[in-house]
């Protein structure tokens, strides 16, 4: 018995041996059985299970895990490694689809670019063999879990580049093995805790691109093993700490775009190692310090954009290992010393945007590795030296914005590796050498605002990569050269203001590229060739101001992008083709006056930003008719005074006669009394969408004006809103009865409709009706949901939505429509009640003008003088002593209302700092006034908007009339292309912006 009990327990045992093996061997092929013996079974299937369900990676036909892509097994088969690239791994899956518990063995993970989605599991906490972690660039959310400060044996935490939010954790203090530590470009805020001083083994450390404020911990200073250190782009404020000095290992110390202040320490002399010290874009102040000499293996100094002062010191000829020198956008005075001679190995050096004079030394001429130089936005004079002859390598050059003289030097012809080359706003004189020619990489070439004279050159025909080119504001003459055709990669071409002659090229229609054309302020003649419809990306075109003449083509249709279309001041005929006034309807901007344009404008053209039609008649006969397809055509006809003087007073008559026959026929049948009060001369002109009156509807949308319909209040009426049967919303100005018998109101009513009916903008408010009767006076006008600009300032959920490009652009198209007022009207219009009341915005929050009963036109043989009018702290101080009307008042007013759209608040007490001539530029910055609901303007461009606002409002409220700049150079000065702003917007001051040289450099 005993053998046969022996025997099946050695049969059972193999039987469960071999059901063992077979499990193994479908999970993992690649494990012989001699070792299977050794493998901790449950753990070891716990691990493939975990990756099998993360989904995360693509290809799983290798049935053992440990042969995956980015996995690496110790000899048990236990996971110690999970190193992957986006590659190997599903785009997007959730990081908590991996059961990190599932490997207690692990050491290292590297999910870094694999673009995960969630955040870090709390599972994490697990992991205690860990000592490398890196999920760099997944896109990861949340907080930093706390759990991570149990991975005592981290000595690689790397975070970066993900969207964690909140404080640093304080768990760092615990991780005290760690060597690296990445936090960088992030949302992390708060302050770095002194505890940091525990990680006495950090070799790297990154906070960059955070929120990160406060002070930089003293503590720093203990971290001795530093190699790197990585603090840039966040919001520390105070000085420098003096401790830094104490990281003599330092290779790498960058701090670039913080607020910090005050002087550079001189204890940064002794980190002897420094490769890179950045300290841009903050607010250093005093002189370069002496001991940087004693950096001499600086590769890299950044020191730009700061108020540092002084000239450059003689220590950093010391500097032979320099690679890259930025110094620019300070305030350095001086010479270029000759010392910069021995900086041979300097391959980019910018010193722009400071007050550097003298002229360019000879001694540049030894940097032979130049690769970019900047000096642009300088006081250097004297002419362009043959320096340049030894700098083959530069590719880029500018030295924009100075006092150079003298001539472009023909050996530039010499820099043919050159790409983008800037010589503008100087005094550089005589021809466009021919030897530009041979600068066949160039990308950009701006020459524009010299006295460069002469033709310009056939070999322009050689850049056929050239990009962008700017020749205008010079003295050129002659033909623009047929070669102009083979610069197919061409996007800008600017040659305004010269004294260019014949006609157009054809050969521009190989410019397929193109997006600005302007060829204003010339001598060009000929007709416009049919070839600029060839140009479909053109979105700004200006031929005005030259002798063109002949029709429009109709092939200009093709230019289906356009935004800009500028043709004033030629000697154009004919009508204006179909096709091509399609395309007006929806430009930003439009001039067609001062030609001999006739016969038909075959769309309604009401709804356009900038319409000049100055000395042009222009009527709609019916703009709200869209079914009857023969209803007249608009007109157009040049130089008609007697039209244009008489057109509000016809447009009067024939809206009399309406209203005469319509209430009379409508009224006599219901109320003779009211029949006969109709004769008294008062009108009715309301038409909806079919071209007929809609009196009735009006009635029965606002029930007979009940009040529950009313939504304000104005000065002469209320308003309410009307919604019709169709669903189109009106907004409804309604006299009252008691003020409807006062002469003075009646008056303000009967000129708003004068004037309404006249003006045509895109932000002026429409009047699409009106009704003028004794007993019942109302307006119609579109509808504006936001209300008005003084409403939405002051209600901060509301305000909060004006962000500050759409603020600036409330400013801009206010600066348009009064511009047009002004300037672009048979006679000017003065609204005298400019106001943030006045200002209406739309869904989209765009502005428009409203409220014109107080509107007056000006005539040149008139005094002008009226009452004062207008709403108080927004009428021009010299209204009080002088009671004339002129544009002036305007122009005072919207700078009040262009200040209020960026502080949030009527700016009352800074116009008594104005007028009492105490603004301390020292004292009051920009950015402390600007609106506190809205986060300072981060974007450079948005930030330069914000600037140019304020600046053109400063100078809009000069108390003395004469010194305000016109609103049509106020509108244009929002059309120039601007230039970058000298300085950080936190860093000007408002006394700047009464002076705006230093704050916007010559463009």
């Amino acid at each position: 018995m005993k053998p046969f009990v022996n025997c099946a327990v050695a049969v059972l045992a193999w039987v469960v041996m071999m059901v063992a093996t077979t499990m193994v061997m479908a999970t993992s092929t690649s494990i012989s059985s001699s070792s299977l013996s050794s493998y901790p079974l449950s753990s070891w299937m716990t691990e493939a299970e975990a990756l099998h369900n993360s989904g995360w990676w693509r290809n799983t036909n290798v049935k053992n895990h440990c042969q995956w892509q980015g996995i690496v097994c110790n000899e048990a088969g236990n996971v110690i490694a999970i190193n992957v690239t986006p590659n190997s791994l599903t785009i997007g899956a959730p990081v908590e689809k991996l059961n990190v518990s599932a490997f207690p063995h692990l050491e290292h993970l590297d999910l870094s670019n694999c673009r995960l989605r969630g955040s870090i599991p709390n599972q994490i906490g697990r992991l205690t063999k860990l000592t490398h972690l890196d999920l760099s660039n997944c896109r990861l959310r949340g907080s930093i879990p706390n759990q991570i400060g149990r991975l005592t044996k981290l000595t690689h935490l790397d975070l970066s580049g993900n969207r964690f939010k909140g404080g640093l954790p304080l768990f760092l203090a615990n991780l005290t093995q760690l060597v690296h530590l990445d936090l960088s470009r992030n949302s992390i805020n708060g302050s770095i805790p002194p505890e940091v001083d525990n990680l006495k083994k950090l070799v790297y450390l990154e906070f960059s691109s955070n929120a990160l404020a406060g002070f930089i911990p003293i503590e720093l200073g203990n971290l001795t093993n530093l190699v790197q250190l990585h603090l840039r782009n966040n919001n520390f404020i105070g000085p420098i700490p003096s401790s830094l000095g104490l990281l003599t290992n330092l290779i790498y110390l960058t701090i670039w775009n913080n607020g910090l202040a005050g002087l550079i320490p001189s204890a940064l002399g002794g980190l002897s190692n420094l490769v890179e010290l950045d300290l841009g874009a903050n607010y250093l102040t005093g002189r370069i310090p002496s001991f940087i000499g004693n950096l001499t293996n600086l590769i890299y100094l950044y020191l730009d954009s700061n108020q540092i002062s002084g000239s450059l010191p003689p220590e950093m000829g010391s500097l032979v290992q320099l690679s890259g020198l930025v110094l620019s956008n300070n305030s350095l005075v001086g010479q270029i010393p000759s010392f910069v001679g021995n900086l041979t190995r300097i391959n980019s050096m910018s010193l722009d945007l400071n007050h550097i004079n003298g002229s360019i030394p000879p001694e540049m001429g030894n940097l032979v590795n130049l690769y970019d130089l900047a000096l642009s936005g300088n006081n250097l004079t004297g002419p362009i030296s043959s320096f340049l002859n030894n700098l083959t390598g530069l590719n880029y050059l500018f030295l924009d914005s100075n006092y150079i003289n003298g001539f472009i030097p023909p050996g530039i012809g010499k820099l043919i590796n050159m790409q983008d080359l800037d010589l503008s706003v100087n005094l550089l004189h005589h021809v466009i050498p021919p030897e530009m020619g041979k600068l066949t990489s160039l990308r950009a070439l701006d020459l524009h605002d010299n006295n460069l004279s002469g033709p310009i050159p056939p070999s322009i025909g050689h850049w056929k990569t050239l990009t962008t080119l700017d020749l205008s504001a010079n003295l050129l003459h002659h033909v623009i050269p047929p070669e102009i055709g083979k610069l197919t990669s061409l996007s800008v071409l600017d040659l305004h203001d010269n004294n260019l002659s014949g006609p157009i090229p054809s050969s521009i229609k190989n410019l397929s590229r193109l997006y600005l054309l302007d060829l204003s302020a010339n001598r060009i003649n000929g007709s416009i060739p049919p070839e600029l419809g060839n140009l479909s990306t053109l979105s700004y075109l200006d031929l005005s101001q030259n002798f063109l003449s002949g029709p429009i083509p109709k092939e200009l249709r093709g230019c289906g992008m356009l935004q800009y279309l500028g043709m004033s001041k030629n000697n154009l005929s004919g009508s204006i083709p179909v096709g091509v006034a399609s395309i007006m309807v929806g430009l930003d901007f439009l001039s067609l006056s001062h030609n001999n344009f006739s016969g038909t404008f075959p769309y309604c053209t009401c709804g356009l930003c900038r319409l000049n039609l100055s000395d042009t008649y222009l009527e709609c006969s019916s703009p709200y008719n869209k079914t009857n397809q023969q209803e007249p055509y608009k007109k157009l006809k040049q130089n008609s005074h007697l039209l244009v003087i008489f057109l509000p007073i016809t447009i009067f008559l024939v809206f009399l006669i309406l209203g005469f026959s319509y209430f009379s026929w409508h009224k006599t049948k219901k109320n003779p009394s009211e029949a006969r009060a109709m004769r008294n001369g008062d009108m009715c002109s309301i038409w909806n969408y079919d071209g007929h009156i809609a009196y009735e509807d009006i009635i029965r949308a606002t029930d007979d004006f009940d009040i529950r319909h009313c939504i304000g209040t104005g000065g002469y009426g209320s308003v309410y809103k009307a919604q019709l049967s169709n669903g189109q919303v009106f907004a409804l100005k309604k006299l009252h009865r008691l003020e409807a018998e006062e002469p003075a109101f009646d008056k303000s009513f009967r000129n708003e409709v004068q004037m309404l009916t006249n003006l045509r903008h895109r932000n002026i408010v429409k009047l699409y009706g009106f009704c003028l009767h004794n007993r019942c006076m109302f307006l119609v006008y579109e509808y504006m949901e936001k209300g008005s600009l003084f409403c939405a300032l002051r209600y901060d959920e509301v305000a909060i939505e004006l962000s500050w490009t759409t603020r600036v652009n409330i400013v801009k198209s206010t600066a348009h429509a009064l511009s047009y007022m002004h300037h672009d009207c048979a006679s000017p219009i003065v609204h005298r009640d400019i106001s943030s009341n006045n200002i209406l915005l739309n869904s989209k929050l765009e502005a428009f003008i409203a409220d014109f009963g107080t509107a007056r036109l000006l005539f040149p043989d008139s005094s002008n003088q009226t009452l004062i009018v207008g709403t108080y702290g927004y009428v021009a101080p010299e209204l009080a002593y002088t009671m004339a009307v002129t544009e002036k008042c305007d122009i005072y007013s919207f700078g009040v209302v262009a200040l209020e759209t960026i502080m949030g608040r009527h700016p009352g007490e800074l116009l008594s700092l104005l007028s009492s001539s105490s603004l301390s530029g020292e004292n009051v910055m920009l950015n402390e006034v600007l609106d506190p609901r809205l986060s300072p303007p981060a974007d450079p461009l948005v930030a330069r908007d914000v600037v140019l606002v304020a600046t053109l409002a400063f100078a809009c409220l000069s108390l003395e009339p004469k010194t305000r700049p016109t609103m049509q150079r106020v509108s244009q000065g929002f059309l120039a292309r601007r230039a970058t702003l000298a300085k950080p917007l936190h860093s000007i001051s408002l006394r700047e912006l009464r002076n705006p040289e230093g704050v916007f450099p010559r463009a």
